[in-house]
């Protein structure tokens, strides 16, 4: 109340006894804000950071700031205020009515007070890890200033993503501020964690890796970075330790299964050489089949099936291995032929 000066003081003295839900509103005074919100405190520390924020959206600010409420004369522990502030605001976060409130702030000026705040923030987003977006980006977007939307990205260019987060230390000495600072530096360094994957097969990436790639740094907490021009080339995948293990995990199956169909491709090719599977034209003419269903058609025939489902001209046949008809949906049948390739063709 010192800081923001005498005119603050007058009209908290004019307003006593008129407060609504539990605050009144003054002038900014001496303080660097517009507004400054007085509540009186009665220990509902989540019922009253949500009635403030929901005061802030109808006055259409962009920006609030909180202290740990309660934690002064009030006696309350820091760990259970920051339980309930953090639960009012993710519980306003997630409210699809807001559109003013852009930036929400808690000023925690005690330092034995942040690991109380940091295992609170944790806790929630281990607890809400399985939803679409990541709790945790949600929860930046309003602390720290919602992100404009960006621009379309260009197919197969994968951005690199960087979340920016200033702290702001306030302390009684340089000493505490320094020793602050060098605290949340450990503890970011904890968390991070860089994994790097090589392999020639990633050159063969197309748009609908590069899609899943980008779902992927959109959803966790990883930024990845496509290096093409090395060889092998490389996926490299920085970010929280938990979700740069999870990433990895699915790159690595991406990459066993672009390698699996080149097996394929390459198994398809050296057997198109020996034998060729066709399918009477509509001109009365044998049309070759693709090379991938000519390899299941001699597997399946080297494998004494009496069937085998296929697709010919994007319609879904059965082919009876024994007859060497192909019958449709619709019961019209094709007539197969199996050529070697010393018959000739």
């Amino acid at each position: 109340m010192d800081a923001a000066g005498s005119q603050v003081a007058y009209e908290c003295a004019q307003y006593a006894g008129q407060y609504q839900n539990g605050f009144i509103t003054t002038q900014g005074g001496n303080l660097l804000c517009s507004k400054i919100i007085h509540l009186i405190t009665n220990n509902q520390v989540k019922s009253q950071v949500s009635e403030v924020l929901h005061e802030c959206e109808r006055r259409m600010y962009k920006s609030v700031a909180f202290p740990a409420i309660g934690t002064g004369q009030a006696g309350l522990s820091s760990a259970k205020v920051a339980d309930e502030m953090l639960d009012a605001i993710v519980e306003f976060a997630r409210q699809k009515s807001v559109k003013h409130l852009q930036a929400i702030k808690i000023v925690v000026f005690q330092t034995n007070m942040l690991p109380d705040f940091y295992e609170s923030m944790k806790k929630r987003e281990d607890s809400d890890s399985s939803t679409t977006e990541s709790w945790l980006s949600m929860f930046k977007s309003f602390f720290w200033g919602r992100k404009q939307s960006s621009e379309k990205k260009k197919s197969m260019i994968l951005e690199k993503k960087v979340n920016l987060v200033t702290f702001q230390i306030c302390g009684e000495s340089q000493e505490e501020v320094d020793a602050t600072e060098s605290w949340i530096k450990d503890l970011i360094l904890k968390e991070q964690f860089e994994n790097t994957i090589s392999d020639e097969a990633i050159e063969n990436f197309d748009e609908t890796q590069f899609a899943i790639l980008e779902a992927l740094q959109r959803g966790k907490q990883v930024t990845i970075e496509i290096l093409n021009k090395l060889s092998p080339p490389q996926i490299k995948i920085s970010g929280i330790s938990r979700d740069v293990c999870s990433v990895s995990l699915e790159v690595q199956d991406m990459v066993q299964q672009i390698k699996s169909t080149e097996e394929e491709q390459s198994k398809a090719e050296l057997l198109y050489n020996l034998v060729e599977w066709r399918y009477l034209g509509s001109n009365y003419r044998f049309v070759a089949l693709d090379k991938l269903t000519n390899m299941q058609l001699e597997h399946a025939k080297m494998a004494k099936k009496p069937y085998l489902n296929v697709r010919i001209k994007n319609k879904n046949y059965t082919v009876d291995l024994n007859t060497l008809k192909a019958t449709d949906d619709q019961g019209k049948t094709r007539i197969l032929q199996r050529v070697t390739k010393d018959e000739g063709k």
